[in-house]
């Protein structure tokens, strides 16, 4: 029984956004947004130990090495390792010209003029500014009304303004945030921030940035798509403006959130790397660049080697990667169930170089992210002849046919069962050679001949039988048919093939070929294989295996003894 505590009715849905015309629904993402990391700042204040100055110096290399051009560095006014940082970054020529620092600031002249302080000599720069709008904020954190907060955010707005101007060899880029937008009236945000450029006054070559943030996710993806659609239709100078986002994740959405959000308008995408964030994170750059990449959107990104974002990312903030993280977990690529493995073996082989990409179970090709197919097919207690067939393929050469799979297959997860784990392609080859590979004893071929008369050949075979010499001899179409002539010649048994099989393995001088014969023998069915220089010998040992494996191959030396008596 539920406690008295889990109670639903405690919350109420979101109201719906009304008075706008829905578009969003009805349009595609076609390009990348303008990406700005906030790794540096709010993945950093989230953090249960801070990064110092060489994670963040190294950080920060990371991210103008991937592509982001935009990056909030940190809050200089409140923060003297977050000033020490950004002067770093200027005294030290660290900044690429193409990319611009971020810095975030409350609303209060004090710490503008600190902001201001920490950024001079910079080329360029976006300062952000921000105060909480939502009512929740207004009246039960501040106890203001509605005109008090806007009065807050067009005074920020000036300072900024008045700061930017006594430093004019920076080119100065103005944000503005209504935190909390997401419980915020819709057309009270908009409301605040028209006085705020109304303050600014940006114009469509120099536009500010203002900012929707969900602060705290409280609805639906599709809702704060709402929100932004109605925001864009109600802003009086669009065109003056770059909308971006910021959305957390407090309930599992904030990549949604920020892609229905570029449906909606928005411009721009403030996230960090692999979600690091309050609470249950900010949005991931890396996982909507390559939802993006998958829809076949250049993301602007260099996202084509996972493995150092993932180094450099959990060594600078102390916080592993789930094995199941979207697109570069670990365990993304692979496939434990049979029917996964199947059809993702099948598809391969059919997959050609010149067509788009189309594999069952890999929406994208893992080698575009520096993966190879290693990790695609991996084997355990439930997994089935797919995956310990495409194993046994890229590890070994070996492509055994579909009757030999099905023979395998519960020894495979029999082993597993009893190890309680995965297995890897070794000891799957090892099953397959120490019970189809049955060459040796008691019979083994030690040589043969082959000569041909039109369609029909003649075979004579050496054999040996517990260490005895005997020699073979029969006729038939192809050399396997007149082995089998000879064996049932000599032994009286009824053998024939019910299914046969064969395949080149290696290349240049090192190729071999492998032979997989099925053979009823006395109405038993039985399974062979074998390896060897050529196929005809690969495929008389395969019949001798599968001889062997009948437990009826001894016979031959009762004959044989009976013959030389």
């Amino acid at each position: 029984m539920a406690s008295a505590n889990y109670n639903h009715r405690k919350y109420q849905p979101v109201e719906p956004i009304t008075g706008f015309t829905r578009t969003w629904p009805d349009r595609q993402v076609t390009e990348a947004p303008i990406w700005a990391s906030v790794d540096l700042r709010d993945g950093n204040q989230a953090l249960l130990e801070p990064m110092n100055v060489a994670q963040k110096q190294r950080l920060w290399h990371l991210l103008v090495k991937l592509g982001i051009k935009e990056i909030e560095v940190g809050f200089p006014s409140a923060s003297q390792p977050d000033y020490d940082f950004t002067r770093w970054l200027i005294e030290e020529n660290q900044i690429p010209d193409d990319v611009r620092i971020q810095v975030l600031v409350q609303a209060r002249e004090e710490l503008i003029a600190k902001t201001f302080e920490a950024l001079k000599g910079v080329k360029q720069a976006v300062v952000h500014v921000y105060n909480s709008t939502s009512r929740i904020q207004r009246e039960r954190v501040f106890g203001m009304g509605r005109d008090e907060i806007k009065a807050i955010a067009v005074r920020g707005a000036t300072w900024v303004k008045q700061y930017a101007d006594q430093n004019p060899d920076t080119d100065w880029t103005f944000e503005y945030s209504p935190e909390s937008f997401t419980s915020t009236e819709v057309d009270y945000s908009v409301e605040v921030c028209e006085a705020v450029m109304d303050a600014w006054q940006p114009t469509p070559e120099k536009r500010c940035i203002l900012n929707l943030p969900t602060t705290v996710e409280v609805g639906p993806a599709s809702h704060f798509a709402d929100q932004v659609e109605y925001f864009c239709q109600h802003l009086s100078r669009r065109e003056s403006a770059i909308i971006s986002v910021h959305t957390h994740n407090d309930r599992g959405g904030a990549v949604a959130s920020a892609e229905l959000a570029l449906m909606a308008g928005a411009d721009r995408v403030e996230g960090t790397l692999l979600g690091n964030g309050e609470r249950t994170g900010n949005m991931d750059i890396v996982t909507l660049a390559i939802n993006l990449y998958s829809q076949g959107i250049d993301p602007q990104l260099d996202l084509s080697n996972p493995d150092e974002i993932i180094q450099t990312c959990t060594e600078c903030t102390g916080l592993p990667i789930h094995p199941r993280h979207p697109w570069i977990g670990e365990l993304v690529y692979t496939a434990f169930s049979g029917s996964h493995q199947d059809a993702i073996r099948k598809s391969l082989k059919q997959q050609q170089d010149d067509e788009p990409w189309q594999v069952a179970y890999l929406p994208i090709d893992p080698t575009d992210l520096g993966r190879d197919y290693q990790a695609v097919i991996r084997v355990n207690s439930q997994s089935g002849k797919g995956g310990m067939t495409f194993l046994l393929e890229r590890d070994f050469g070996i492509s055994i046919p579909r009757w030999m799979q099905l023979e395998l297959a519960p020894m495979v997860q029999k082993i597993s069962e009893t190890r309680g784990g995965e297995l890897d392609s070794q000891v799957i080859h090892d099953l397959l050679v120490n019970h189809f590979v049955q060459d040796k004893t008691p019979v083994s071929l030690d040589g043969y001949r082959i000569e041909r008369s039109g369609t029909a050949e003649t075979l004579a075979a050496d054999i040996q039988v517990e260490g005895e010499a005997v020699s073979l001899a029969g006729n038939g179409k192809g050399a396997m048919a007149a082995f089998i002539d000879a064996w049932q010649a000599r032994t009286g048994l009824s053998i024939h093939v019910v299914d046969y099989a064969e395949h080149a393995m290696g290349e240049g001088s090192d190729v071999a070929a492998a032979a997989y014969v099925q053979l009823n023998v006395e109405g038993q069915r039985v399974s062979g294989m074998a390896v060897d220089a050529d196929t005809v010998s690969a495929s008389l040992k395969a019949v001798v295996s599968g001889l062997n494996r009948s437990g009826k191959a001894s016979q031959i030396a009762a004959n044989t003894q009976t013959t030389n008596a």
